[in-house]
């Protein structure tokens, strides 16, 4: 007898960054990132309440006396069905959003298993590199740049000098900047949303083939989510900003000179993937609101046991869902 179909839960997880991405766009270019984040938590939480998963977030908007909703413990989901670790950035890129600036996503990743997903507790950055499939096995982080771009290059088959890297642009990572103009490569700087930035290098025809630099830890493990289903590969190590940061290392026996790989971080062979763009940019397209009741987004879903990728573009009455649901969109 043949095993029965599971249920792609991708396709119930859209539905999350959908609303996300709805209801964080209306603030669009508004100045307050607050609004923005809060909006995208509020629809988020809501369709998550209704998913028939047992799920626990590990990667959420802090700690319980920090963030009312999704907290890092939090239980969601109906408490019934696959029991999984939740990493969830209700926009990846609330700043951008803010200032009408492309690249903000709304994500959501989760992981069959609990413990499947690396929690990185307070320590909230990372030093990492991330490649698509064509160069999966062949960086290393504790490598220098020049001989991580070379392998680069040679595995996209392309010259040194075409190649293009991302890299956030911050003042921590000067010195890749440095490297990589010193090795003749081509540099896109990037205010925010690192995970869009490690996903774009794992697309089918990607224009951007590497990501360095320091970033987000939870925004390493939900990239790790993705690529995990794309075949690509992520490195980090985690990077403490200061003494205290140290200190709760050691503490906490972490070891900071340990290399995590994209199994270190998302361990699970079943990981379910959804974001949907917001603002625009590397990765999908923005919400454009048509009409007064109308709204289109742009979202993939991936799942990494089955391998597929789904891109999707979604028409929203916007009017019927007001009829038919607690969640207000406007």
């Amino acid at each position: 007898m043949p095993e029965p179909v599971e249920r792609n839960l991708g396709l119930d997880l859209v539905r999350v960054t959908e609303t996300a991405a709805l209801r964080a766009a209306r603030w669009l270019g508004r100045g307050n990132k607050e609004e923005v984040d809060q909006a995208a938590v509020d629809g988020m939480r809501l369709h998550l309440s209704t998913i028939e998963i047992d799920g626990t977030v590990v990667i959420g908007e802090g700690e319980k006396d920090e963030a009312p909703m999704l907290f890092n413990g939090e239980s969601v989901g109906t408490g019934e069905g696959m029991v999984v670790d939740v990493a969830v950035d209700p926009i990846d890129g609330t700043t951008l959003t803010a200032a009408g600036l492309p690249g903000a996503i709304a994500v959501i990743a989760i992981s069959e298993g609990r413990g499947s997903m690396y929690a990185p507790g307070s320590l909230v950055y990372m030093d990492k590199i991330a490649v698509g499939p064509e160069a999966a096995g062949v960086v290393d982080l504790e490598a220098p740049v020049a001989t991580n771009l070379k392998r680069v290059a040679k595995a996209n088959d392309k010259n040194l000098s075409d190649l293009r890297c991302l890299i956030l642009d911050r003042p921590r990572n000067q010195k890749y900047v440095d490297a990589v103009r010193e090795a003749g490569a081509r540099i896109s700087l990037f205010r925010d949303g690192d995970v869009a930035g490690a996903i774009a290098t794992a697309q089918e025809n990607h224009e951007a083939d590497i990501l360095l630099g320091i970033g987000g830890s939870p925004e390493a493990v939900l990239a790790a989510a993705a690529l995990a289903c794309m075949g690509g590969e992520i490195q980090c190590r985690l990077w403490p900003r200061d003494e205290s940061e140290e200190q709760y290392a050691r503490e906490e026996g972490l070891d900071l000179a340990e290399v995590m790989t994209t199994s270190d971080l998302v361990g699970s062979p079943n990981v379910f993937f959804a974001a949907t763009g917001v603002t625009g940019g590397e990765f999908l397209r923005r919400v454009n609101f048509k009409g007064e009741d109308q709204a289109i987004t742009d979202s993939v879903i991936m799942r990494s046991k089955t391998g597929s990728i789904r891109y999707m573009q979604a028409l929203h009455d916007l009017g019927r869902l007001r009829e038919i649901s607690s969640l207000v969109i406007d």
